[in-house]
Order: structure tokens, then sequence, then C-alpha cells
């Protein structure tokens, strides 16, 4: 069912500066919230890139003290958050800088929740369970892709019970988000395509969402325009500074789309797998993407029919199913030609592991706005198909 074009809705996001040397400003606004001292979030790869100390130098000459915590990992832990959270009471501090992709943005809004609530990171599961504000925020993204630092979300692994929780509050939207394009010019190709993939999936799921609004769409079409038109490109050419910068302002519009018009299935199947593999969220999205459309497109056409023409599809004159097989084969093709090439079982997926995948996949937040809603047995036939 389409939703009414004017149905209620809200929409939040951060202050946000976008463009060259954005991430200069971290002393500025540092200063501006009333920072004493700073816990910088990183990891080590974005240190070894150099960005970090960027930052920290800006930070500095603002006059305001420092304390590192790098120890965060791809998928970050909830005992990463944990830590990080002792770390920032310890020294003492009164403001999160993150710099590096989702993993430090979402590390640090834990640590955020952690240290201002007391609450354990796994309690705030669900959507509006943070009920005190976290300290002040900056986040300066490294990638194009996760849209942390200007969403509502953060994405934290539990690994005893081997699943990603999401926390979805308004309260651990950043303060101001210093979105630098050329602090992607350092990605790997690797990372360059799993990341803009994941921002495609943002911007299609939320431009098919139950809970999309005209100014998500208007974000939403334009990022995936944006990536279609880029991506490939970009890996051509990564030094190239105009390619590396639509793809941030991509990441940026599949961001405010998604943080407002919530996800999918797509999302929750590989919210279901990063748990259980600690597996790329971009890979894990592009592998099921196309599938996931097949099975949401007899429900809201009209809507992949705009998705299609945003990636250049000439859609006129196509019955429904030319269009869902053409937008099928563009985005398995874009997705092919960036090398992610894996199947889930090259990935270490067995048949065993789909009934509990399909499970969880149930149970994640994003499943409550996909436009179809699944049976576990549609969620294992997707799976099964993806392997």
């Amino acid at each position: 069912m389409e939703t009414n074009e004017f149905a209620l809705r809200k929409f939040v996001a951060p202050e946000f500066v976008f463009g060259v040397d954005a991430r200069k400003l971290a002393g500025r606004y540092g200063r501006n919230f009333g920072a004493r001292k700073v816990l910088v979030v990183t990891d080590p790869g974005v240190m070894a890139a150099g960005w970090t100390g960027d930052v920290l130098a800006s930070l500095r000459e603002a006059g305001l003290e420092c304390a590192v915590f790098s120890s965060v990992t791809s998928n970050p832990k909830a005992d990463e958050v944990r830590a990080g959270t002792k770390f920032y009471r310890r020294e003492n501090c009164n403001a999160i800088v993150a710099v590096g992709g989702g993993s430090p943005i979402d590390c640090a809004k834990g640590i955020g929740i952690g240290s201002s609530s007391g609450a354990d990171i796994l309690y705030c599961q669900g959507v509006d369970r943070v009920d005190v504000p976290i300290p002040p925020l900056i986040c300066i993204p490294t990638t194009a892709g996760s849209s942390a630092d200007v969403s509502q979300f953060a994405i934290i692994t539990d690994l005893q019970r081997r699943v990603k929780v999401a926390i979805i509050s308004k309260m651990i939207v950043p303060d101001v988000a210093l979105i630098d394009p050329l602090t992607t010019t350092t990605m790997p190709p690797d990372l360059t395509a799993n990341t803009a993939i994941d921002a495609l999936c943002h911007a299609i799921e939320a431009f098919v969402s139950t809970a999309h609004s005209p100014i998500t769409d208007l974000f939403a079409q334009k990022a995936i325009s944006l990536i279609d038109s880029n991506l490939l490109p970009t890996l051509e050419a990564p030094d190239n500074s105009n390619f590396r910068g639509r793809m941030m302002l991509a990441s940026l519009e599949a961001g405010l789309a998604f943080s407002n018009a919530s996800l999918g299935m797509t999302h929750a199947m590989a919210h279901s797998l990063g748990g259980m593999l600690d597996s790329p969220h971009g890979e894990c999205n592009a592998l099921l993407l196309p599938l996931v459309i097949d099975f949401n497109f007899d429900t809201v056409p009209e809507r992949y029919r705009l998705i299609g023409e945003a990636m250049g599809l000439a859609t006129t004159g196509m019955s429904p199913d030319e269009l869902r097989s053409a937008l099928h084969s563009r985005i398995a093709s874009l997705r092919e030609m960036a090398g992610i090439t894996h199947t889930l079982s090259q990935l270490g997926v067995t048949g065993r592991d789909i009934p509990l995948l399909a499970e969880k996949a149930l149970l994640d937040p994003c499943i409550f706005t996909n436009p179809r809603q699944p049976q576990k047995r549609d969620i294992e036939a997707i799976y099964e198909k993806a392997l």
C-alpha cells in the first residue's frame, strides 16, 4: 500500500558542515560545545591514514585536552563500548569526537550512552530506549557509506548472543557532523565498494519504506543517482576528488533519508548475518539487495520504477516484470563490477545456519518498515538463494 503523501512525519538531523577540510573545524566546535577534555574515538586504520592526527591537532590548537580510544573493530562490540565508557570516565572527559567510519562513530554513540546514563549498552536495544542526553558528540566520517554521522541509529554487536543490536533514538543524533570528502581518499577499493553499496541500500530501502515522506524521498532519489553514476568512476580513479566528493555527498543524502524513514528487510537480514559472522556490513547488503527487491516489488512497483529512473534505466513502456528484472540486473551488475562477487556460502554461511539467521532477522527493528511483511520462510528462501 502506498502511504499518504501528507501523513504526519518528523525529520531530525544534526548540524553538518560539508566540504574540503571540514575535519579541521573540530577544535572550533569542541570549544563551542564547552568541551574541556575530549575523548577521541577512532581505530588503528584511520590513525595510520593520518586523519586522527589532523583532528587532534585541531582540538589542541583550540586549547582542548584529548584522550584517544582506538580499541574499535569493525562491527563494534558491546565490550568495546564498555571499555570506552570506563576510559571516558577515568580520563574525566566531557565531550566526544568520533573519527572514522561507522564502527568508531557507533562505538562513540554507545560510549555517550553509557557515560551519561550508566545503562549497559545492550539494555538500550530498540526504539527510544535512551532516556538521558549523551555528552556533546562531534562526528568526522572517513568512509562514504554508513552515514552514522547524521543518523539516529547505532548498531552494536553482542558477541555472546551473536547478534547485532540496533539502537534508534534522537538522543544519539550527533551535535555536528564535519563531513570532509578528502578523508575518503585513503579508503582501499574493497572498502570503497562495500560502503557505497551500503549507502545505495540505505537510499533504496528508505525510498520504499512504509515511513518514507516527500522529504526523505528527495534525499533518497538523489543519493541513488549519485552512487549509480559515480561508484565505478571512483574505483577507476580513486584519487579524483570530484568523484570522491559526489560519493560522500551521496552517503550524506542517503543517511538523511534512512535515519528518518528507517530501512527494511535487506538491513534486517544483513544485521543478522553480521552478528553471526562478523562479516562486512556493506557486502552482506550487496548480496541481499537484489533478492529483497524481487520479494518487495509487487507491493510498491511504482516506487521501484522511480528507483529505476534514478539509476538511469529507460523505464518507459517496461512491464512490471521487465522493470523488476532490469532493476535486479542493474544492481547485481553494479555490485559485481565493483568487485563484490562472493556468495553467502563463501562468507561461511551453511544451510544449517539459515533458520536461526531468519529468526534473528524477523526481530530486527528494520523489518517493521519493509513494504511487504515477510514470514520466516520468506526470509529463509532469500538466504537460500544468496548461498
